[in-house]
Protein backbone atom coordinates (compact mmCIF):
# COMPACT_ATOMS: atom_id res chain seq x y z
CA UNK A 1 0.00 0.00 0.00
CA UNK A 2 2.18 2.86 -1.06
CA UNK A 3 1.92 5.95 0.70
CA UNK A 4 2.61 9.38 -1.80
CA UNK A 5 4.21 12.78 -0.57
CA UNK A 6 3.39 15.52 -2.27
CA UNK A 7 4.83 18.92 -2.24
CA UNK A 8 5.07 22.10 -4.24
CA UNK A 9 7.43 24.96 -4.49
CA UNK A 10 7.14 27.06 -8.01
CA UNK A 11 8.22 30.74 -8.84
CA UNK A 12 9.63 32.11 -12.19
CA UNK A 13 11.00 35.74 -11.98
CA UNK A 14 13.30 37.84 -13.87
CA UNK A 15 16.46 39.19 -11.96
CA UNK A 16 16.11 42.39 -14.52
CA UNK A 17 12.87 43.12 -12.68
CA UNK A 18 14.33 45.66 -9.42
CA UNK A 19 10.84 44.60 -7.62
CA UNK A 20 11.50 41.61 -5.40
CA UNK A 21 8.78 39.01 -4.71
CA UNK A 22 7.43 38.41 -1.35
CA UNK A 23 5.57 36.06 0.84
CA UNK A 24 2.24 37.36 -0.39
CA UNK A 25 2.92 36.95 -3.84
CA UNK A 26 2.55 33.02 -3.16
CA UNK A 27 -0.68 30.74 -2.25
CA UNK A 28 0.08 28.61 0.39
CA UNK A 29 -1.40 25.60 0.64
CA UNK A 30 -1.20 22.64 3.72
CA UNK A 31 -2.71 19.41 4.51
CA UNK A 32 -6.15 18.35 2.59
CA UNK A 33 -6.29 21.64 1.43
CA UNK A 34 -3.98 21.22 -0.78
CA UNK A 35 -5.24 17.94 -2.42
CA UNK A 36 -9.18 19.69 -2.56
CA UNK A 37 -7.83 22.38 -4.36
CA UNK A 38 -5.56 20.80 -6.97
CA UNK A 39 -8.76 17.71 -7.80
CA UNK A 40 -10.54 20.29 -9.27
CA UNK A 41 -7.33 22.12 -11.32
CA UNK A 42 -5.91 21.32 -14.66
CA UNK A 43 -2.33 21.74 -13.43
CA UNK A 44 0.31 19.23 -12.65
CA UNK A 45 -0.52 17.88 -9.11
CA UNK A 46 -3.98 17.88 -10.73
CA UNK A 47 -2.79 15.43 -13.12
CA UNK A 48 -0.37 13.21 -10.50
CA UNK A 49 -3.87 13.43 -8.51
CA UNK A 50 -5.42 11.53 -11.18
CA UNK A 51 -3.37 8.68 -11.19
CA UNK A 52 -2.40 8.35 -7.57
CA UNK A 53 -6.83 8.53 -6.93
CA UNK A 54 -7.37 6.05 -9.56
CA UNK A 55 -4.45 3.42 -8.14
CA UNK A 56 -5.91 1.10 -5.94
CA UNK A 57 -4.18 1.60 -2.59
CA UNK A 58 -2.30 4.40 -3.37
CA UNK A 59 -2.05 7.39 -0.34
CA UNK A 60 -1.63 10.57 -1.03
CA UNK A 61 0.01 12.43 1.74
CA UNK A 62 0.13 16.03 1.25
CA UNK A 63 2.99 18.00 2.86
CA UNK A 64 3.38 21.55 1.76
CA UNK A 65 2.08 23.85 -1.76
CA UNK A 66 4.16 27.42 -2.33
CA UNK A 67 2.26 28.49 -5.78
CA UNK A 68 3.68 31.99 -7.50
CA UNK A 69 0.52 34.15 -7.96
CA UNK A 70 2.28 35.44 -10.62
CA UNK A 71 6.12 35.67 -11.90
CA UNK A 72 8.34 38.81 -10.32
CA UNK A 73 11.24 39.80 -9.13
CA UNK A 74 13.94 37.50 -7.30
CA UNK A 75 12.22 36.19 -4.42
CA UNK A 76 13.39 38.36 -0.94
CA UNK A 77 15.64 36.56 1.30
CA UNK A 78 13.14 37.00 4.51
CA UNK A 79 10.59 35.44 2.10
CA UNK A 80 12.58 32.52 1.00
CA UNK A 81 13.68 31.61 4.67
CA UNK A 82 9.86 31.21 5.38
CA UNK A 83 9.07 29.81 2.27
CA UNK A 84 12.23 27.29 2.95
CA UNK A 85 10.99 26.17 6.54
CA UNK A 86 7.66 25.77 6.24
CA UNK A 87 7.95 23.64 3.02
CA UNK A 88 10.81 21.38 5.02
CA UNK A 89 8.82 21.23 8.66
CA UNK A 90 6.08 19.80 6.46
CA UNK A 91 8.48 17.35 5.13
CA UNK A 92 9.43 16.34 8.71
CA UNK A 93 6.06 16.22 9.98
CA UNK A 94 4.94 13.75 7.37
CA UNK A 95 4.68 10.27 8.25
CA UNK A 96 6.92 7.61 6.35
CA UNK A 97 6.14 7.58 2.70
CA UNK A 98 7.40 5.28 -0.23
CA UNK A 99 7.81 7.94 -2.75
CA UNK A 100 8.01 11.22 -3.25
CA UNK A 101 6.25 13.95 -5.88
CA UNK A 102 7.40 17.21 -6.50
CA UNK A 103 5.88 19.76 -8.27
CA UNK A 104 8.49 22.91 -9.34
CA UNK A 105 9.70 24.97 -11.97
CA UNK A 106 12.92 25.43 -12.26
CA UNK A 107 13.15 29.16 -12.58
CA UNK A 108 13.25 30.51 -9.09
CA UNK A 109 15.87 32.76 -7.63
CA UNK A 110 16.86 34.80 -4.74
CA UNK A 111 19.49 37.30 -4.22
CA UNK A 112 21.64 34.84 -2.33
CA UNK A 113 20.34 31.41 -3.68
CA UNK A 114 20.66 31.19 -7.45
CA UNK A 115 19.03 27.49 -7.16
CA UNK A 116 16.23 27.01 -4.48
CA UNK A 117 14.84 24.01 -6.35
CA UNK A 118 18.24 21.96 -5.93
CA UNK A 119 18.87 23.54 -2.18
CA UNK A 120 14.80 22.00 -1.50
CA UNK A 121 15.57 18.99 -2.83
CA UNK A 122 19.63 18.42 -1.11
CA UNK A 123 17.49 19.67 2.42
CA UNK A 124 15.12 17.26 1.71
CA UNK A 125 17.23 14.27 1.08
CA UNK A 126 18.76 15.07 4.67
CA UNK A 127 15.17 14.91 6.16
CA UNK A 128 14.03 11.26 4.29
CA UNK A 129 17.38 9.81 3.73
CA UNK A 130 18.83 8.44 0.26
CA UNK A 131 16.44 5.66 -0.48
CA UNK A 132 13.36 7.00 -0.63
CA UNK A 133 12.67 8.12 -4.34
CA UNK A 134 11.99 11.59 -5.60
CA UNK A 135 10.26 12.57 -8.86
CA UNK A 136 9.98 15.99 -10.14
CA UNK A 137 8.32 18.04 -12.47
CA UNK A 138 9.51 21.06 -14.23
CA UNK A 139 8.32 23.74 -17.01
CA UNK A 140 10.79 23.78 -19.93
CA UNK A 141 11.69 27.14 -18.87
CA UNK A 142 13.31 25.64 -15.82
CA UNK A 143 16.81 25.88 -15.29
CA UNK A 144 18.39 22.34 -14.91
CA UNK A 145 21.12 22.31 -12.44
CA UNK A 146 23.01 19.45 -11.67
CA UNK A 147 21.53 19.88 -8.25
CA UNK A 148 18.45 19.37 -9.12
CA UNK A 149 19.51 15.73 -10.66
CA UNK A 150 21.83 14.95 -7.82
CA UNK A 151 18.80 14.91 -5.13
CA UNK A 152 16.17 13.39 -7.77
CA UNK A 153 15.36 10.10 -8.84
CA UNK A 154 14.01 11.53 -12.43
CA UNK A 155 12.41 14.57 -13.69
CA UNK A 156 9.71 15.02 -16.10
CA UNK A 157 9.17 18.44 -18.10
CA UNK A 158 6.52 20.23 -19.89
CA UNK A 159 6.39 19.27 -23.90
CA UNK A 160 4.31 22.01 -25.05
CA UNK A 161 4.95 25.93 -25.52
CA UNK A 162 2.50 27.28 -25.17
CA UNK A 163 2.10 25.33 -22.26
CA UNK A 164 -0.76 23.05 -22.09
CA UNK A 165 -0.16 19.89 -20.88
CA UNK A 166 0.54 20.85 -16.87
CA UNK A 167 -1.78 18.12 -16.09
CA UNK A 168 -0.68 15.25 -18.54
CA UNK A 169 2.78 16.40 -17.20
CA UNK A 170 1.97 15.57 -13.83
CA UNK A 171 0.17 12.02 -15.08
CA UNK A 172 3.53 11.39 -16.45
CA UNK A 173 5.44 11.96 -13.22
CA UNK A 174 2.97 9.97 -11.16
CA UNK A 175 3.00 7.01 -13.12
CA UNK A 176 6.85 7.30 -13.51
CA UNK A 177 7.25 7.45 -9.95
CA UNK A 178 4.94 5.02 -9.57
CA UNK A 179 6.86 2.14 -11.39
CA UNK A 180 9.76 3.13 -8.93
CA UNK A 181 7.99 2.41 -6.05
CA UNK A 182 7.05 -1.12 -7.50
CA UNK A 183 10.88 -1.70 -8.45
CA UNK A 184 9.99 -2.32 -11.67
CA UNK A 185 12.48 0.48 -12.86
CA UNK A 186 15.79 1.91 -12.40
CA UNK A 187 16.38 5.43 -13.92
CA UNK A 188 19.67 6.83 -14.67
CA UNK A 189 19.59 10.63 -16.46
CA UNK A 190 21.98 12.13 -19.32
CA UNK A 191 22.31 15.80 -19.48
CA UNK A 192 23.51 17.73 -22.29
CA UNK A 193 24.16 22.09 -21.61
CA UNK A 194 23.57 24.30 -24.84
CA UNK A 195 25.04 27.37 -25.09
CA UNK A 196 21.64 28.89 -26.44
CA UNK A 197 19.24 31.53 -25.05
CA UNK A 198 16.29 31.71 -27.49
CA UNK A 199 13.09 33.16 -28.11
CA UNK A 200 10.52 33.63 -30.88
CA UNK A 201 7.81 31.53 -32.81
CA UNK A 202 9.87 28.91 -33.47
CA UNK A 203 9.78 27.90 -30.37
CA UNK A 204 5.81 27.30 -30.34
CA UNK A 205 5.99 23.18 -30.24
CA UNK A 206 3.06 22.62 -32.39
CA UNK A 207 3.97 24.77 -35.49
CA UNK A 208 7.83 25.43 -34.65
CA UNK A 209 11.27 24.55 -35.06
CA UNK A 210 11.81 23.43 -31.11
CA UNK A 211 8.84 20.98 -31.82
CA UNK A 212 11.20 18.89 -33.92
CA UNK A 213 13.65 18.19 -31.19
CA UNK A 214 9.79 17.50 -28.58
CA UNK A 215 9.10 15.50 -30.83
CA UNK A 216 12.44 13.73 -30.57
CA UNK A 217 12.56 13.66 -26.63
CA UNK A 218 8.79 12.49 -27.36
CA UNK A 219 10.27 9.01 -29.01
CA UNK A 220 12.58 8.82 -26.68
CA UNK A 221 10.65 9.06 -23.82
CA UNK A 222 8.40 6.32 -25.34
CA UNK A 223 10.65 4.13 -26.61
CA UNK A 224 11.72 0.76 -24.80
CA UNK A 225 13.39 1.66 -22.31
CA UNK A 226 12.63 5.11 -21.98
CA UNK A 227 11.23 7.01 -18.90
CA UNK A 228 11.49 10.59 -19.47
CA UNK A 229 12.95 13.03 -21.57
CA UNK A 230 12.73 16.95 -22.85
CA UNK A 231 14.45 20.10 -23.33
CA UNK A 232 14.84 22.71 -21.13
CA UNK A 233 15.28 26.03 -23.04
CA UNK A 234 15.40 27.94 -19.30
CA UNK A 235 13.88 31.44 -19.06
CA UNK A 236 16.42 33.88 -20.17
CA UNK A 237 15.41 36.75 -17.64
CA UNK A 238 16.80 34.62 -14.36
CA UNK A 239 20.24 35.45 -14.86
CA UNK A 240 21.55 32.82 -12.51
CA UNK A 241 25.51 30.77 -12.87
CA UNK A 242 23.58 27.65 -14.79
CA UNK A 243 20.95 29.66 -17.31
CA UNK A 244 21.60 27.73 -20.65
CA UNK A 245 19.37 25.33 -22.67
CA UNK A 246 19.15 21.48 -21.55
CA UNK A 247 18.25 18.25 -23.04
CA UNK A 248 18.09 15.64 -21.67
CA UNK A 249 16.77 11.67 -21.47
CA UNK A 250 15.69 8.83 -18.65
CA UNK A 251 16.04 5.79 -19.04
CA UNK A 252 15.85 2.36 -17.28
CA UNK A 253 19.19 1.56 -16.24
CA UNK A 254 20.78 1.84 -19.39
CA UNK A 255 23.15 5.35 -19.72
CA UNK A 256 24.52 4.84 -23.07
CA UNK A 257 21.13 5.03 -24.54
CA UNK A 258 20.43 7.98 -22.19
CA UNK A 259 23.60 9.73 -23.28
CA UNK A 260 22.51 8.72 -27.24
CA UNK A 261 18.82 10.44 -26.73
CA UNK A 262 19.86 13.38 -24.74
CA UNK A 263 23.09 14.03 -27.41
CA UNK A 264 20.56 13.54 -30.22
CA UNK A 265 17.72 16.08 -28.96
CA UNK A 266 20.43 18.48 -28.15
CA UNK A 267 21.94 18.24 -31.65
CA UNK A 268 18.25 18.67 -33.40
CA UNK A 269 18.11 21.71 -31.13
CA UNK A 270 21.56 23.40 -31.61
CA UNK A 271 20.91 22.92 -36.07
CA UNK A 272 17.59 25.24 -35.06
CA UNK A 273 18.83 27.69 -32.54
CA UNK A 274 20.03 30.61 -34.77
CA UNK A 275 16.06 30.82 -36.03
CA UNK A 276 15.09 31.04 -32.76
CA UNK A 277 14.72 34.52 -32.60
CA UNK A 278 11.70 36.80 -32.66
CA UNK A 279 11.85 39.79 -35.52
CA UNK A 280 11.20 43.00 -33.42
CA UNK A 281 9.94 46.68 -34.29
CA UNK A 282 10.20 49.63 -32.40
CA UNK A 283 7.89 51.77 -30.83
CA UNK A 284 7.64 54.02 -33.58
CA UNK A 285 7.40 51.67 -36.32
CA UNK A 286 4.99 49.83 -34.47
CA UNK A 287 2.92 53.04 -33.70
CA UNK A 288 2.98 53.83 -37.56
CA UNK A 289 1.73 50.55 -38.81
CA UNK A 290 -1.32 50.36 -36.35
CA UNK A 291 -1.72 53.80 -37.96
CA UNK A 292 -2.64 52.47 -41.33
CA UNK A 293 -6.25 51.79 -42.37
CA UNK A 294 -7.50 47.91 -41.15
CA UNK A 295 -10.45 46.07 -39.79
CA UNK A 296 -10.55 44.15 -36.96
CA UNK A 297 -8.00 43.67 -33.96
CA UNK A 298 -4.33 44.53 -34.28
CA UNK A 299 -2.79 42.80 -31.37
CA UNK A 300 0.26 44.31 -30.09
CA UNK A 301 2.47 41.98 -28.10
CA UNK A 302 4.74 43.91 -25.60
CA UNK A 303 6.53 40.91 -24.31
CA UNK A 304 8.48 42.90 -22.52
CA UNK A 305 6.77 43.33 -19.87
CA UNK A 306 5.06 39.63 -19.44
CA UNK A 307 4.14 39.62 -15.96
CA UNK A 308 4.32 35.45 -16.46
CA UNK A 309 7.79 35.84 -17.30
CA UNK A 310 8.59 38.04 -14.75
CA UNK A 311 8.40 41.41 -15.52
CA UNK A 312 6.79 43.78 -13.48
CA UNK A 313 3.66 44.68 -15.63
CA UNK A 314 3.58 48.18 -15.26
CA UNK A 315 5.10 49.14 -18.74
CA UNK A 316 3.36 52.57 -20.48
CA UNK A 317 5.27 52.54 -23.33
CA UNK A 318 3.34 50.96 -25.86
CA UNK A 319 0.48 53.71 -24.90
CA UNK A 320 2.42 56.52 -24.32
CA UNK A 321 4.07 55.65 -28.26
CA UNK A 322 0.42 55.53 -29.54
CA UNK A 323 -0.87 58.63 -27.39
CA UNK A 324 2.16 60.77 -29.06
CA UNK A 325 1.64 59.12 -32.84
CA UNK A 326 -1.96 60.72 -32.22
CA UNK A 327 -3.71 56.93 -32.47
CA UNK A 328 -7.69 57.12 -32.21
CA UNK A 329 -8.46 53.47 -32.48
CA UNK A 330 -10.22 51.94 -29.01
CA UNK A 331 -7.57 50.59 -27.25
CA UNK A 332 -7.20 48.05 -24.15
CA UNK A 333 -3.88 47.68 -22.17
CA UNK A 334 -3.09 45.83 -19.21
CA UNK A 335 -1.00 47.75 -16.55
CA UNK A 336 -0.19 47.69 -12.84
CA UNK A 337 -0.30 50.71 -10.57
CA UNK A 338 -1.46 50.24 -7.17
CA UNK A 339 -1.70 54.03 -6.36
CA UNK A 340 -3.85 53.92 -9.55
CA UNK A 341 -6.12 52.17 -8.41
CA UNK A 342 -6.52 53.61 -5.11
CA UNK A 343 -7.28 57.18 -6.38
CA UNK A 344 -9.97 55.33 -8.51
CA UNK A 345 -11.39 53.45 -5.16
CA UNK A 346 -11.29 56.89 -3.31
CA UNK A 347 -13.09 58.66 -6.49
CA UNK A 348 -15.50 56.06 -7.02
CA UNK A 349 -17.50 54.43 -10.26
CA UNK A 350 -18.39 57.37 -12.57
CA UNK A 351 -15.98 59.76 -11.30
CA UNK A 352 -13.02 61.34 -13.43
CA UNK A 353 -9.47 62.21 -11.77
CA UNK A 354 -6.20 62.49 -13.31
CA UNK A 355 -3.71 59.93 -12.00
CA UNK A 356 -0.29 59.05 -13.09
CA UNK A 357 -0.48 55.40 -14.59
CA UNK A 358 2.66 53.09 -14.77
CA UNK A 359 6.35 53.49 -13.94
CA UNK A 360 5.63 52.42 -9.89
CA UNK A 361 7.56 48.91 -9.96
CA UNK A 362 10.49 49.90 -12.77
CA UNK A 363 10.84 53.78 -12.52
CA UNK A 364 14.00 53.22 -14.29
CA UNK A 365 12.42 52.13 -17.42
CA UNK A 366 9.12 53.71 -16.95
CA UNK A 367 8.17 57.48 -16.42
CA UNK A 368 4.57 57.93 -15.31
CA UNK A 369 2.13 58.68 -18.23
CA UNK A 370 -0.30 61.67 -17.10
CA UNK A 371 -4.17 60.58 -17.92
CA UNK A 372 -7.48 62.15 -17.67
CA UNK A 373 -9.69 59.04 -16.45
CA UNK A 374 -13.02 57.99 -15.95
CA UNK A 375 -13.78 55.32 -13.66
CA UNK A 376 -16.00 52.38 -15.32
CA UNK A 377 -15.58 49.72 -12.72
CA UNK A 378 -13.82 48.55 -9.79
CA UNK A 379 -13.30 45.10 -8.28
CA UNK A 380 -11.50 42.85 -5.83
CA UNK A 381 -9.47 41.54 -8.65
CA UNK A 382 -9.57 37.55 -7.49
CA UNK A 383 -10.84 35.15 -10.92
CA UNK A 384 -10.26 31.86 -12.29
CA UNK A 385 -8.11 31.45 -15.16
CA UNK A 386 -9.80 31.29 -18.69
CA UNK A 387 -6.60 27.74 -19.25
CA UNK A 388 -6.22 25.80 -16.25
CA UNK A 389 -9.09 26.88 -13.38
CA UNK A 390 -6.70 28.43 -11.48
CA UNK A 391 -7.24 31.05 -9.09
CA UNK A 392 -5.66 34.31 -10.38
CA UNK A 393 -5.25 37.33 -7.69
CA UNK A 394 -4.83 40.73 -9.02
CA UNK A 395 -5.58 42.65 -6.22
CA UNK A 396 -7.84 45.38 -6.01
CA UNK A 397 -8.35 46.43 -10.12
CA UNK A 398 -9.89 49.23 -12.06
CA UNK A 399 -11.12 49.89 -15.52
CA UNK A 400 -9.94 53.69 -16.57
CA UNK A 401 -11.49 54.68 -20.08
CA UNK A 402 -9.20 57.92 -21.17
CA UNK A 403 -10.59 59.13 -24.50
CA UNK A 404 -10.25 55.88 -27.15
CA UNK A 405 -7.75 54.26 -24.12
CA UNK A 406 -9.56 51.68 -21.70
CA UNK A 407 -7.06 50.66 -19.06
CA UNK A 408 -7.32 47.43 -17.06
CA UNK A 409 -5.19 48.56 -13.74
CA UNK A 410 -4.46 46.36 -11.21
CA UNK A 411 -2.91 46.48 -8.09
CA UNK A 412 -0.53 43.63 -8.43
CA UNK A 413 0.89 41.61 -11.24
CA UNK A 414 -1.48 38.70 -12.98
CA UNK A 415 -0.38 36.53 -15.54
CA UNK A 416 -1.28 37.74 -18.67
CA UNK A 417 -1.36 34.63 -21.15
CA UNK A 418 -4.89 34.12 -21.50
CA UNK A 419 -7.82 36.83 -21.71
CA UNK A 420 -9.02 35.79 -18.00
CA UNK A 421 -7.84 39.29 -16.43
CA UNK A 422 -9.44 41.40 -19.65
CA UNK A 423 -12.72 38.97 -19.46
CA UNK A 424 -12.98 39.28 -15.55
CA UNK A 425 -13.29 43.15 -15.69
CA UNK A 426 -15.78 43.23 -18.12
CA UNK A 427 -13.30 44.18 -21.47
CA UNK A 428 -13.81 41.57 -24.34
CA UNK A 429 -10.57 42.17 -26.39
CA UNK A 430 -12.55 41.11 -29.65
CA UNK A 431 -13.85 44.92 -29.28
CA UNK A 432 -11.23 46.89 -29.65
CA UNK A 433 -8.95 47.94 -32.72
CA UNK A 434 -5.91 47.58 -30.83
CA UNK A 435 -5.01 45.39 -27.55
CA UNK A 436 -1.74 44.96 -25.97
CA UNK A 437 -0.87 42.08 -25.17
CA UNK A 438 1.95 41.73 -22.24
CA UNK A 439 2.52 37.72 -23.43
CA UNK A 440 5.83 36.24 -25.46
CA UNK A 441 2.74 33.61 -26.57
CA UNK A 442 -0.75 32.68 -25.64
CA UNK A 443 -2.69 29.15 -26.88
CA UNK A 444 -3.77 30.23 -31.04
CA UNK A 445 -7.94 31.36 -29.62
CA UNK A 446 -6.30 33.55 -27.35
CA UNK A 447 -5.71 36.28 -29.94
CA UNK A 448 -3.64 34.76 -33.32
CA UNK A 449 -6.66 33.25 -34.65
CA UNK A 450 -8.62 36.06 -34.50
CA UNK A 451 -6.69 39.71 -34.65
CA UNK A 452 -5.77 41.21 -38.00
CA UNK A 453 -2.31 41.34 -36.92
CA UNK A 454 0.18 40.69 -34.80
CA UNK A 455 2.95 42.87 -33.93
CA UNK A 456 6.16 41.89 -31.52
CA UNK A 457 7.43 45.65 -30.42
CA UNK A 458 10.62 46.06 -29.21
CA UNK A 459 9.89 47.83 -25.80
CA UNK A 460 11.46 48.36 -22.55
CA UNK A 461 11.06 45.86 -20.08
CA UNK A 462 12.36 43.11 -17.41
CA UNK A 463 11.84 39.90 -19.93
CA UNK A 464 12.83 41.99 -23.19
CA UNK A 465 13.05 39.08 -26.36
CA UNK A 466 15.98 41.84 -27.59
CA UNK A 467 18.10 39.51 -25.25
CA UNK A 468 21.22 41.51 -25.44
CA UNK A 469 19.42 44.80 -24.17
CA UNK A 470 19.15 43.34 -20.82
CA UNK A 471 23.01 43.00 -19.19
CA UNK A 472 23.38 39.67 -18.11
CA UNK A 473 26.36 39.05 -15.83
CA UNK A 474 25.97 35.82 -14.07
CA UNK A 475 25.26 33.01 -17.07
CA UNK A 476 28.02 30.92 -18.59
CA UNK A 477 29.73 32.41 -21.38
CA UNK A 478 30.03 32.71 -24.51
CA UNK A 479 26.58 31.73 -25.35
CA UNK A 480 24.10 32.84 -27.61
CA UNK A 481 22.65 35.40 -28.57
CA UNK A 482 24.96 37.60 -26.24
CA UNK A 483 27.92 36.91 -27.64
CA UNK A 484 29.24 36.00 -31.37
CA UNK A 485 30.88 32.89 -32.71
CA UNK A 486 29.79 30.60 -30.29
CA UNK A 487 31.02 27.02 -30.31
CA UNK A 488 29.10 23.73 -29.33
CA UNK A 489 30.88 20.87 -28.10
CA UNK A 490 27.85 17.99 -27.05
CA UNK A 491 28.57 16.64 -24.03
CA UNK A 492 26.32 14.21 -21.65
CA UNK A 493 26.83 13.92 -18.13
CA UNK A 494 25.14 11.16 -16.48
CA UNK A 495 23.10 11.04 -13.15
CA UNK A 496 21.89 7.92 -11.35
CA UNK A 497 21.16 7.34 -7.67
CA UNK A 498 21.82 3.08 -8.15
CA UNK A 499 24.53 2.20 -5.25
CA UNK A 500 28.24 2.17 -6.29
CA UNK A 501 27.47 4.69 -8.85
CA UNK A 502 28.35 8.67 -8.60
CA UNK A 503 25.63 11.46 -9.19
CA UNK A 504 27.72 13.21 -11.95
CA UNK A 505 29.97 10.46 -13.56
CA UNK A 506 32.46 11.62 -16.32
CA UNK A 507 31.06 13.28 -19.42
CA UNK A 508 30.52 11.37 -22.77
CA UNK A 509 31.96 13.24 -25.25
CA UNK A 510 29.70 12.64 -29.23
Amino acid sequence: MPKILIAECKQEVSTFNPQPSGYADFGIRKGGELLDYHRGIRNEIGGALSVFDNTPGVTSVPAYSAFFITSGGPLETTAWERIATEFLDAIRAAPPVDGVYFCMHGAMATPEEFDPEGWLLAETRKILGEEVPIVVSLDLHGILTDRILSHSDAIVAYHTYPHVDFFQTGERAARLLLRMVAGEVHPVTAKVAIPALVRGDELITATGLFGESIRLAQKAENGGRGLSAGMFIGNPFTDVPALQSYSFAVTDNDPELARREALQIAESFWANHTKMRVPLVSLEQMASLVLLPHSGTVAIVDAADATSSGASGDSNAVARALLEAGYTGRTLVPIVDAPAVRRALAAGIGATLDTPLGGTLDPRRFTPLEVHAKVRLLAEGRFSSESFGEVWDAGPTAVLAAGNFTFVVSSRPVNLYDRSFFLAHGQNPQRFDAVVVKSPHCQPHMYAEWCTQMIHVDAPGSSSANLPSLGHTRCPRPIFPLDPEVAFTPEAKIFSRKKGATDAQKPFTA
